[in-house]
């Protein structure tokens, strides 16, 4: 029978005649056009016609799927067109599913595949992340679109991906996983077994070597420059004791923006102390009730911040950028707080800190430290910002120059508070003190802008009453 249907296509016989004399009564005809299908692309490997006229005649319903089919046949080779065709009538399609790199940010292109939280063979859930991607600012988890079982990974750790790209293969059903792992052992059995020759023969040299020696070592006693050039010649420790790691994409991006700021500024700094005194009383006072009314501790942070808005708005000039032959004056202020976190340097921002009170600094400078450190931070937390405050005092620094971060004009270091004598009232007495700094671009800052922005910041944080007042 299968025969006769075989000599039917081939010369393009009608779909109606075909299954009058080839399908039984009863059966339905899309299941018998499928078994029909299998069989003929099993007995003719040889006959690409075959399977267009079968597709085309017999089987209307599925003829979108296999016209696409159609339309490859003529680029590849007969033998694969018959193993995808039978996988394809066999599975029915969409076990498999491929994980893709997501978007990661409007200025992000690429990332790095950092690593697998993952293994082929492993189960995952959907929406379980599976790897990890590296970008200039932020680490982005990939997850897997479906529930199933890992088949493969298409893409390395290291590997510079896309978004878009697909690095990973899910089976829904499990199938055809197992049998990746031994293929893997396999191979590195055998890679390892063609290694002993290579060590004999490495063997074998270094005793030719030891036995050439003492001929060639036998009129060199009498000589004594060796000892000599041993004492003179620097003693270098072993390359075993030094490791290269490659550096992360978010170290590579603080590097190169770090050296940007400072090929493209012309940076100056200039420096100012502050009696923290009333700061650090305001704050004993009330941080009881401040506790008890906005869930969330009273620190120093907000009241430099504050600060540092009273003082761009009195000298709006450090708030603005250059911009080619323009200059960019800023009509906000959004202040940008560094945060230093296990993987690097971030940056988070403090939207419309001028429309903010004490609390509600507090509380998002909180928020954006905690998610810096859980790596959770997303790009457009850390987009923008006019200035930057760095505060150098939470890890014990005395003084420091900071750099600015482009394309800012401006950025405020705060140190640590260090009780010194001082003179008050023309009495010597202990006070808690810290340097602040201001590293400014002196293309469009001038000193006596800069020196007047840190006098008002120094003014606010000794009389925090200015603020009420706004004297």
């Amino acid at each position: 029978m299968l025969g006769a249907l075989r000599r039917k296509v081939a010369i393009g016989g009608s779909s109606a005649s075909v299954l009058g004399k080839a399908i039984r009564p009863g059966i339905s005809a899309s299941r018998v056009s499928v078994n029909v299908g299998e069989e003929i692309l099993l007995l003719q490997p040889r006959g690409i016609a075959h399977v267009r006229n079968f597709s085309h005649l017999i089987l209307p319903g599925c003829s979108v799927g296999l016209a696409k089919t159609r339309d490859v046949f003529s680029s590849i080779q007969s033998e694969t067109i018959m193993q995808k065709s039978c996988r394809a009538f066999s599975s029915g399609g969409g076990d498999l599913v491929d994980v893709v790199v997501p978007f990661m940010g409007e200025s992000i292109s690429d990332g790095t595949l950092a690593t697998f939280l993952k293994k082929p063979g492993d189960s995952v859930a959907a929406d379980e992340p599976i790897a990890q991607i590296e970008t200039d600012k932020v680490t982005i988890d990939v997850v897997s679109p479906q529930a199933g079982v890992i088949q493969e990974y298409v893409a390395k750790e290291g590997d510079t991906v896309e978004a878009g790209a697909k690095i990973a293969v899910i089976s829904k059903s499990g199938e055809g996983v197992a049998p990746a792992a031994p293929a893997e052992k396999k191979s590195e059995k055998a890679a390892s077994k063609p290694s002993p020759p290579a060590e004999s023969v490495k063997e074998d040299k270094p005793k030719a070597k030891v036995e050439a020696s003492p001929a060639a070592e036998k009129p060199k006693p009498r000589s004594s420059p060796p000892p000599k050039q041993t004492a003179t010649e620097p003693v270098l420790p072993p390359k075993e004791r030094e490791r290269r790691v490659p550096m992360t994409r978010l170290r590579k991006r603080v590097a190169t923006r770090l050296k940007d700021s400072q090929n493209t500024f012309a940076m100056l700094t200039t420096f100012n102390e502050v009696d923290m005194t009333n700061l650090m009383k305001l704050r004993s006072d009330y941080k009881d009730a401040f506790v008890e009314k906005h869930g969330v501790k009273l620190g120093f942070m907000s009241g430099f911040v504050k600060a540092a808005v009273s003082a761009l708005q009195h000298q709006p000039i450090v708030n603005a950028v250059i911009d080619g032959d323009d200059i960019i004056y800023r009509d906000y202020v959004d202040i940008s707080i560094a945060v230093g976190t296990p993987k690097g340097l971030v940056v988070p921002v403090v939207r419309d800190a001028d429309k903010m009170n004490f609390a509600e600094i507090e509380k998002t400078i909180n928020n954006l430290a905690k998610k810096a450190n859980d790596g959770t931070i997303s790009i457009d937390e850390m987009a923008g910002g006019s200035f930057t405050i760095s505060n150098g005092g939470v890890y014990g620094s005395l003084l420091s120059t900071p750099i600015i971060n482009p394309p800012q004009s401006a950025i405020l270091g705060m140190h640590s508070i260090v009780s010194r004598p001082m003179v008050v009232g023309g009495n010597v007495l202990p006070r808690p003190m810290m340097y602040i700094a201001l590293t400014y671009d002196h293309r469009l800052i001038d000193g006596r802008e800069a020196v007047f922005f840190l006098r008002r910041i120094k003014d606010v944080v000794e009389d925090p009453r200015r603020l009420l007042l706004d004297v």
